[in-house]
């Protein structure tokens, strides 16, 4: 029997080891909106966010184009703008600034207004 997944709560995941697998690797392009993915960019498997699908996630650190990985949520950005949050994976566990998460992310969060949680 099917069972319904129900949403996950992001603020869940912050601090915790997460298992992230990778649909748009460092370097493609999105197939719909043609932008470079300039961080690998996934999701939690077995997982359903505000927007009902998984629940992504950026992985910071990695340098190198990767299709499965782990690492430990050090932020979520949330849109506000858009039922849509982003956990922010750290490969190593490193902190990152929330400058530098902007920075980083900016290559598709520019067209969100979003907020970082900590």
């Amino acid at each position: 029997m099917f069972r319904k997944m129900e949403k996950v709560n992001a603020k869940d995941f912050l601090g915790k080891e997460v298992s992230v697998e990778i649909d748009r690797p460092l370097g493609t392009r999105h197939p719909k909106h043609g932008f470079m993915y300039m961080l690998n960019y996934g999701f939690i498997p077995n997982t359903i966010s505000g927007d009902g699908e998984e629940l992504d996630a950026y992985l910071v650190g990695e340098f190198e184009p990767v299709e499965k990985t782990s690492g430990k949520v050090i932020a979520i950005i949330h849109r506000t703008n858009d039922d849509d949050d982003k956990l922010i994976v750290s490969k190593d566990g490193k902190e990152y600034s929330d400058d530098a998460i902007r920075a980083l992310t900016e290559f598709q969060e520019k067209y969100f207004e979003s907020v970082i949680i900590r």
